[in-house]
């Protein structure tokens, strides 16, 4: 633990360190698991610890956990000069989570890499970028004074960058545009409560927490204009899995006619698979239902269904905001148009 802070108010102005570094011989990264109440940046040397960082949501979010084991895999090539032992090492980090494709993506680009110090560098970079573009893309989405509803966390913590859907509110908020934000808490782990809501408190963002539940009363009384959410892996054909809890806002989006916007960089559509149906879904502890930190609200031993990620199929998404604009229907045609753009490291390589 490097740095440790507290925060006594209800408006935090504490400035939150980077969601993740590059330390030299070591990766520094911001443990998400505590904020907004305490700011801790701790270490991982070692290949149980990036493991552990990952499976326990201290890293979290789909491309700052790419970035965050594209550093892990250069760290490890220092430590470990056995190719066996690299590998069986480099295998944990990678299957810390199953479902976010942007870990196995990063992982093995630099794999591939001469340099993967270097790689992992510019895999952070290029993210500062892609968060950069995708919010631009989505500016024409958000019009004055919308208000938006928005699911778990896809801010700066969230990608090592400027933050996916949260990242395009920020952008609109920047441009004068004065959304207001309603939150969805975002169970078990409340990730809207404790990082989203902090994200726009610092921003100086007009925000609504809500409840899970309250999201049907809110588009239904509260003048939804749109909703947007990130992604942990997207499908060739549009089925996209995210955060548990998106499918049934997808859900009540359509029925209220609201629009449902997935902002997500390229690394997060697996051009392989053809259909949400081969998504493979974590399950997580059935702890974490049982009650939140310390305090358990269920009976001891009872059981629980608690898969991390749903899938929301294709037809309810209007639109995905990518660093290269925005992609409609037919996904047929615009998802395996994506695949053919130039990479982000091309981009930048040809300033």
């Amino acid at each position: 633990m490097l740095y440790r802070a507290r925060a006594g108010g209800v408006r935090l102005t504490i400035e939150t360190p980077e969601a993740v570094r590059w330390a030299g011989n070591a990766i520094e990264y911001l443990d998400q698991r505590s904020l907004p109440h305490e700011t801790i940046v701790r270490r991982a040397v070692s290949a149980e610890q990036l493991e552990d960082a990952i499976r326990t949501l201290a890293v979290r979010g789909a491309p700052c956990i790419g970035v965050f084991g594209a550093y892990g895999v250069a760290l490890l090539r220092s430590q470990i000069a056995d190719d066996a032992k690299f590998q069986a090492a480099v295998a944990r980090v990678r299957g810390a989570r199953p479902t976010a494709v942007n870990l196995r993506w990063a992982v093995e680009r630099v794999l591939n890499s001469k340099d993967m110090l270097a790689e992992a560098q510019a895999i952070h970079a290029e993210q500062r970028e892609v968060d950069r573009r995708i919010a631009e893309a989505a500016a024409e989405l958000i019009e004055r004074d919308a208000t938006i509803y928005t699911h778990c966390h896809t801010g700066s913590l969230a990608t090592a960058g400027g933050g996916t859907a949260l990242g395009t509110i920020l952008f609109a908020a920047r441009a004068g545009k004065r959304p207001h934000v309603f939150v969805g808490e975002t169970r078990p782990l409340l990730q809207g409560a404790r990082l989203t809501y902090y994200e726009l408190s610092q921003a100086g963002v007009d925000a609504t927490l809500v409840v899970d539940s309250a999201a049907a009363i809110s588009m239904q009384r509260k003048e939804i204009d749109l909703v947007i959410v990130g992604a942990d892996r997207i499908a060739r054909n549009g089925d996209t899995a995210n955060k548990v809890g998106t499918y049934g806002l997808a859900i009540l989006a359509a029925h209220h006619r609201i629009p449902f916007y997935v902002a997500a960089p390229r690394s997060t559509f697996d051009f392989d698979l053809a259909t949400g149906r081969d998504i493979p879904i974590e399950e997580r502890s059935a702890d974490e239902v049982a009650g939140f930190g310390e305090t358990r609200s269920a009976l001891p031993g009872a059981n629980a269904y608690n898969p991390a990620f749903d899938v929301t199929p294709n037809h309810l998404i209007t639109a995905f905001v990518t660093e290269y604009g925005i992609l409609r229907p037919p996904y047929g045609e615009s998802i395996p148009d994506l695949q053919m753009r130039p990479n982000m490291s091309a981009l930048l390589s040809s300033r």
